[in-house]
Order: C-alpha cells, then sequence, then structure tokens
C-alpha cells in the first residue's frame, strides 16, 4: 500500500477479505531513498537508511491506525521494504493467498500493476478507487 496515498477502496477490500476469510492481512508498504541521498558521495550512511526507515515504519503505522480500530479482529502485519512497489508485492506474493491493488481511473493500468500482474505467484485483486 501507498502510506501516502492510500487507496481506501483497495484497503478496505483488502480488511473484509482477510476478516471473511479468517486470515493474517500483510499490508506492504515500500519505499525509496529520498533525492538527497543521490548526492551523498559514499552513499548511504546506515544510520540515515535506518532513520528513513523509521519514518516510513510510522507512516504504514499511522496510515492502517483507523482500519484497525475498525477491523480489531483482523491480524495485520506491516511490512516495509526498500523496493520498487511491483518487486515488493511480487516477493510478497510467494506466501499470500491474494495481492489485493488499487488501480487509479486512468484508462491503461500503470507500469506498477502489469508488473505485478505478470510476476505474482498467486491471483492478484485490482479494486477500483
Amino acid at each position: 500500500m501507498d502510506a501516502r496515498e492510500p487507496a481506501q477502496a483497495a484497503v478496505g477490500f483488502a480488511f473484509d477479505t482477510a476478516r471473511v476469510r479468517g486470515v493474517r492481512l500483510r499490508a506492504v508498504h515500500s519505499w525509496r531513498f529520498p533525492s538527497c541521498a543521490a548526492e551523498l558521495r559514499f552513499g548511504v550512511p546506515e544510520e540515515d537508511r535506518a532513520t528513513w526507515e523509521d519514518h516510513e515504519v510510522q507512516l504504514l503505522a499511522d496510515t492502517l491506525r483507523p482500519w484497525r480500530e475498525k477491523h480489531s479482529d483482523v491480524h495485520v502485519l506491516e511490512d516495509v521494504l526498500l523496493l520498487p512497489p511491483a518487486r515488493a508485492l511480487s516477493r510478497r506474493s510467494a506466501s499470500a493467498g491474494l495481492v489485493v491493488v488499487g488501480r487509479s481511473s486512468e484508462r491503461e493500468p500503470g507500469p506498477t500493476l502489469w508488473a505485478l500482474l505478470t510476476e505474482a505467484l498467486c491471483p492478484v485483486a485490482v479494486v477500483p478507487t
């Protein structure tokens, strides 16, 4: 899920599906280094990486909080990965029964959705936003 701009319909569908099936929900949030990291001559210091990752973890937790309160019977595992979205979701699809993604109202699916649809190792539910 994009913790900055979550697809509300997809998140709701994922929570409802997990509740109905009685399974744990894994919320996957991928992130990238901020643009300023490219300016670092000797790579990203571990301290900076940890700070940025902590921020992403907190962002996901804050985004999920209202959903967890509404669906207190659904166990949620938060997963924050330093990967492009399609790769993060494809990797986690190996141990998933279903991957749920949102789709914007564009006519054609975007590159992330296309990549996921071709690489996922389980069914993919595409929920319109």
